[in-house]
């Protein structure tokens, strides 16, 4: 499989561009565990074109981490267009990809994201504008379509690779799903089993253990997986997957996963100490509220007995060491039988 001049193994698994999640930090750790591509978080034109400081930080990248994608999302063609041309000259991603799938109201409600699913002609322009001012290869990630009664992607899938982008993820629900119910990779299916479709096409939704990415890849012929709320807390999930493909075990063992989560934690803070600058106490901070919901949603502390108020200590810590004391109690618990 290829975008672009990019080359991915066979079965490749891609990190999804989730908006307070994906960022430099846990991508990096996504991308050694085995993440074939990996997205920033999704980037407002509208703020990039007025040069927001916080939308402006999501642009920095890590050679490390290549190949890597930067999602932009908005409903103004001229500004798609322009902001664009800014990652492009500002970032030099690998692939620019626009967000045609984000269901939330603050979005999709403003006519952005999966609002777009509303206006095709609109969402077809942004798309055609945007691929002619870059050089980059444009990628679109988009849902089903707007509710069950306009299931239109298999249409939308032609008409966006007439457009030229050079890959298409499909997220299994439509907008009015949001995030409820079961992802539906039968439509996704259809798309890539159509002989008019020469793009990649890569399946999202619902992927949270290697039998059920193995099983996409399998049943619905899709060029590449991405994963997205199954990684929460759980970076080394692509290694678990792959080993799984290559028929080998995962060694990765409970002492191993804590100290993984902690050392999210120190690469989040030496990130910001550099984006800053400076030596403020308050950079500790700061790295604690973008790592914290990672190790309360992780899967390793289900069945620790009345683990909600642990959870809720984590969510709650405003410094390192308190962190660390809840991850070394909860490590102490897990190998102590609790």
């Amino acid at each position: 499989m290829n975008i672009g001049n990019i080359s991915f193994p066979d079965k490749p698994l891609f990190l999804a561009p989730m908006e307070d999640v994906t960022d430099i930090g846990f991508r990096r750790l996504c991308k050694r565990f085995g993440a074939a591509m990996v997205y920033t978080e999704f980037v407002s034109a509208e703020a990039l074109v007025r040069s927001v400081k916080s939308t402006v930080s999501k642009l920095t990248i890590d050679d490390n981490e290549r190949p890597v994608g930067i999602q932009i999302y908005g409903r103004d063609v001229p500004q798609m267009v322009e902001a664009a041309r800014i990652v492009e000259a500002e970032a030099h991603p690998d692939v620019i990809d626009i967000n045609f799938g984000c269901p939330v109201k603050k979005v999709a409600g403003k006519g952005a994201g999966a609002g777009m699913l509303q206006n095709i002609p609109l969402l077809l322009d942004i798309t055609r504008e945007v691929v002619k001012a870059v050089n980059t290869p444009v990628t679109v990630k988009t849902r089903l379509g707007w509710n069950s009664q306009q299931l239109i992607i298999t249409t939308l899938a032609e008409q966006l690779q007439d457009c030229g982008i050079q890959a298409l993820t499909i997220h299994g629900r439509t907008r009015s799903q949001m995030y409820t119910g079961s992802a539906d990779w039968t439509l996704i299916g259809e798309v890539k089993n159509n002989p008019r479709i020469h793009i990649p096409i890569i399946g999202n939704g619902d992927i949270t253990s290697p039998e059920e990415a193995l099983d996409a890849f399998n049943r619905y012929g899709v060029d590449a997986v991405m994963i997205g709320r199954a990684t929460f807390g759980r970076p080394w999930i692509f290694k678990e997957i792959n080993d799984y493909f290559a028929q080998r075990s995962s060694n990765i063992t409970l002492d191993d996963k804590i100290d993984i989560l902690l050392e999210q934690l120190h690469i989040n803070i030496e990130h910001i100490r550099q984006e800053r600058g400076d030596d403020d106490p308050r950079n500790e901070l700061r790295a604690i509220l973008h790592t914290r919901r990672h190790l309360a949603a992780s899967p390793i502390f289900k069945g620790i007995p009345d683990f909600r108020q642990t959870r809720i200590a984590m969510l709650r810590a405003e410094t390192v060491e308190e962190l660390t004391a809840i991850l070394e109690q909860c490590r102490e618990r897990l190998k102590g039988g609790y």
